[in-house]
């Protein structure tokens, strides 16, 4: 059998942009095909010439719906490429969401920079549109778990649950004799909505992310803390405004406030989600019960004390309306979507409360006001950071690097070789320190489009 080959055009010494080529046996194999997010250098990335030909690729296997991993699909469509993507089926409902809002937030974004003249180039344009997201979405390919694939008579793959959001899979391919497997974004050891992620014992390659490579996730109980902050903020007579990532966040945001609910404890205030494609996602949720680990009384229960926005107009009477209340809106990090409407009105009174539950990755608003950036840009202009700022970081999708040395632990014998992918450097190294300490397995840490043969 001829040399296998990797190579990473994207998600190496970042947590954005994911996209693992794999080469075998003249096939072309795209492990996700995501949109570069965050620091400007990385953003750019998207407008370059993509390393190969679209054309040549064969086949895109995707691990789940974010847009750090699916989120380039449509311009690879646009360039050329033409074969299958190979997701799990609540996957693809998903896709189209969030690559839907992804069109339509740049061309909204495209037109208003246009209309005011920030843009630095003659002409704004979106990545890609609608159209293209239509294009791209008849191409996808929906499995269970553990449905094996053939590719042909050396090549097949399979879907683990890998417990990050609803539909999220490890990629276990096997090329003849040899065994590859990609985590994508792999969850935490007891999600609270979703089955913990698949227990794996053998492989000869191991490609496993590193977000929270190099800690561990603060211990404490999750409901007490957003309760705190909501108590906090009502009692100054604030907002409390959530961005929130419509997939998996936003619903497990909604689940805990249910709870609180329902134990009467929370205060009487108004919850809103103010996200289309939250409101869309959630409704994915509610048709796959059997994907999650929830008896199906809840999903009857949850969604009913929270009102829906999806009207644009009913949405700007909310932002203008300056009462104590509940929002979430997305996008999760600030990059754009409802949130920034919210920000951009009530960012500068101290009554009001901004609550992160998420990741922010380098060079986004959300990371420079975490960081404690005082003055943030919207729309064109600065608006000082005067209210209160909260996080709640044990919230994470992600496993932490305890939960995920804790996983890899199930296998038999150590991998041939480890890459540690999907981290910011520091991340990704602190790692591969602690995977040498107490597994002491063979760990690469690949920088962008490095190439493997393997």
């Amino acid at each position: 059998m001829s040399k296998i080959k990797l190579k990473f055009l994207g998600g190496a010494a970042t947590v954005t942009g994911s996209k693992t080529l794999v080469e075998i046996e003249g096939k072309k194999i795209l492990i996700d095909c995501g949109l570069f997010q965050g620091l400007k250098e990385l953003r750019l990335l998207n407008r370059m010439e993509f390393p190969i030909d679209p054309k040549t690729i064969d086949a895109i296997i995707l691990t789940h719906a974010h847009l750090d991993h699916c989120g380039y699909i449509p311009a690879l469509v646009k360039k050329g490429f033409k074969g299958p993507i190979h997701c799990t089926v609540p996957t693809i409902e998903l896709s189209k969401i969030i690559l839907s809002d992804s069109a339509k937030i740049q061309t909204e974004d495209a037109e208003r920079a246009n209309t005011h003249g920030y843009s630095s180039h003659e002409k704004a344009e979106p990545l890609y549109k609608l159209e293209d997201v239509e294009l791209a979405m008849n191409h996808f390919v929906g499995h269970q778990f553990s449905e094996w694939v053939i590719v042909n008579d050396k090549i097949k793959f399979q879907f683990l649950n890998s417990g990050h959001i609803l539909g999220s899979a490890m990629v276990d391919l096997k090329v003849g004799d040899k065994k590859f497997l990609f985590t994508g974004d792999i969850g935490r050891k007891e999600p609270m909505l979703l089955y913990p992620p698949k227990k794996v014992e053998e492989t000869d390659y191991l490609i496993i992310e590193s977000t929270y490579g190099d800690r561990v996730h603060e211990e404490g109980d999750v409901k007490t803390e957003l309760l705190r902050v909501i108590k906090e903020t009502e009692s100054r007579g604030g907002i409390l405004m959530i961005p929130s990532f419509a997939v998996e966040r936003t619903q497990e945001i909604i689940y805990l406030l249910y709870q609180l609910r329902k134990e009467r404890l929370l205060p009487d205030l108004k919850v809103y989600l103010d996200s289309p494609m939250g409101i869309n996602a959630t409704n994915v949720y509610d048709n796959y019960p059997n994907w999650q680990n929830l008896p199906k009384v809840h999903f009857e229960e949850m969604y009913n004390a929270v009102h829906f926005i999806n009207d644009y107009e009913m949405s700007r009477a909310i932002v203008m309306d300056k009462k104590p209340k509940i929002v979430l809106a997305g996008s999760g990090m600030l990059e754009g979507g409802r949130i920034l409407h919210y920000l951009n009105n009530h960012i500068e009174n101290p009554q009001n409360t901004l609550l992160f539950v998420g990741f922010q990755a380098a060079g986004t608003r959300g990371r420079a006001i975490m960081h404690g950036e005082k003055e943030i840009k919207f729309f064109g202009e600065y608006k000082k950071v005067k209210c209160h700022i909260e996080s709640i970081t044990s919230m994470s999708a992600h496993g932490d690097r305890a939960e995920m040395i804790d996983w890899m632990k199930n296998f038999k014998s150590a991998p041939k070789k480890v890459f540690l992918n999907h981290g910011e450097p520091h991340q990704s190294d602190a790692f591969r320190v602690r995977i040498k300490s107490d597994l002491n397995w063979d760990c690469e840490i690949p920088q962008l489009n490095s190439e493997y043969e393997l």
